[in-house]
């Protein structure tokens, strides 16, 4: 959980066509039993060399303390210990680093929601199906699992945290300026991003305040809840066929532009300003959030509200476990991501440092609310139901070479550049990052 405003990572879907099936099951209390035996697949390459220690590595509230501290006295339903050793800086470069260098590599490591990242490195890490993590898959959203499954088949993130998103809103403001104000009726008149728009377009010439800081988060969120995103699952590209939902969220957050719904925030502590100030009355964001809006907006308690984002909800965020090859003990890792992720320590996980379960179970295993920062509105229900919608979709490796589409879209909305223009221009950077690597 990081609390910024600020998503910790995009966490898209994946397609399930490509899945293997699964076979159904519910695990026992702690995970698999397991003994020193199971042990030897490790090669010398572990930064622990006691053989009755595992190392995980993890950022700061990427997992619960309480949960790494009983884990360092035994890992439940195993014979070993867990040293979690918190990893700052540049993550993904250092576990990167660690493959390449075939040294200092941990038995377990979070992975964050740009799980993709790692598809053509599979082999470093072990399919967890091998050691039987199918046996969980039906007490977790299936969208989340099936994140875990790289194109080829392997299971290899388990699922920790989620980001099911919704649409925050301030019911003074909204109040005010004599639009719907209640989450059902702010709901029922966003039913479509042409709807948000509209309503957004009353606020700002009734009273001036902005639903959203910029138009790449319209962007952003508009693509973080479509079934289909940048590219198929054989990491072919998509934007450029007509109708495209890359071309629609292009479209629309550029009638956002034009509606005056977004105010052209692009640095974070300006948007934090304008939430305080008033001058921004909205935003659409993963059920992290929620702690952003306590931490930044304290004199607000009580203001804000949750509706129904335009059309299907999305998910912003959301991290996994993952278990190298060279893991001492590969059987006791995925059984503490499995401990980890029961409902009541997923529940303690929300409790303690705001990580939104991947379990279902996990909301009624004693979750705290929100305090009434939200009113009278209990906003673990709607995410949990929100969380139950979202799409299964499919995120390529290659996602991370489509920044042009975001750079040329704030030159929109900045400069006044024109949007047509600056779509080609943004097909022509992408494609040419796309051809140089043999993609298209």
């Amino acid at each position: 959980m990081h609390v910024t405003s600020s998503p910790p990572g995009r966490s898209p879907g994946r397609s399930i066509s490509r899945r293997r099936a699964l076979q159904a099951g519910l695990a026992g209390a702690a995970g698999i039993p397991l003994g020193a035996g199971l042990a030897g697949c490790g090669s010398g390459t572990s930064i622990s060399s006691d053989p009755d220690e595992l190392v995980l590595w993890y950022w700061n509230r990427s997992i619960a303390p309480s949960l790494l501290e009983k884990a360092a006295q035994e890992i439940p339903g195993t014979t070993r210990r867990l040293r979690a050793d918190v990893i700052g800086g540049a993550f993904d470069n250092k576990l990167r680093t660690g493959f390449a260098a075939q040294a200092y590599i941990p038995d377990i490591t979070a992975v964050n929601s740009n799980a993709a990242l790692y598809f053509p490195s599979e082999d470093q890490f072990v399919d967890l199906d091998d050691y039987g993590a199918a046996d969980y898959r039906d007490d977790y959203y299936e969208w989340k699992w099936n994140l875990g499954r790289t194109p080829s088949g392997r299971f290899l993130f388990f699922p920790m945290d989620t980001g099911p998103t919704g649409f925050f809103y301030r019911a003074d403001l909204f109040a005010q300026a004599g639009l719907p104000s209640e989450p059902d009726d702010v709901s029922a008149a966003v039913r479509t991003w042409d709807e948000w728009i509209e309503l957004g377009r009353q606020l700002r010439e009734t009273s001036d305040v902005a639903l959203m800081g910029n138009a790449v988060m319209v962007f952003n969120q508009y693509v973080n809840a479509s079934p289909e995103r940048y590219f198929d699952s054989d990491d072919q590209p998509l934007f450029e066929k007509p109708g495209s939902a890359i071309r629609t969220a292009w479209d629309t957050a550029v009638k956002a532009i034009q509606a005056g719904v977004t105010r052209n925030l692009q640095v974070e502590n300006e948007q934090n300003a304008a939430w305080n100030s008033g001058k921004l009355g909205g935003h659409i964001e993963g059920a992290w959030w929620m702690k952003v809006a306590t931490d930044t907006t304290p004199d607000l308690a009580g203001l804000w509200r949750i509706a129904q984002q335009p059309g299907l909800p999305g998910n912003s965020g959301g991290s996994f476990l993952a278990v190298p090859k060279t893991s001492k003990d590969p059987a006791a890792a995925l059984a503490f991501a499995r401990w980890l992720t029961l409902p009541e320590n997923q529940a303690q996980s929300y409790n303690e440092v705001q990580l939104f379960p991947s379990a279902p179970g996990a909301f009624t295993s004693g979750m705290a609310d929100s305090g009434g920062f939200f009113g009278d509105q209990d906003p673990l229900a709607f995410f949990s139901t929100a969380a139950e919608n979202v799409p299964t979709t499919f995120i390529s490796t290659y996602e991370k070479q489509i920044e042009s589409f975001r750079d040329q879209l704030r030159v929109v909305e900045s400069a006044g550049k024109d949007p047509d223009q600056a779509w080609d221009e943004a097909v022509a950077a992408v494609n040419k990052i796309l051809k140089k690597r043999g993609v298209i």
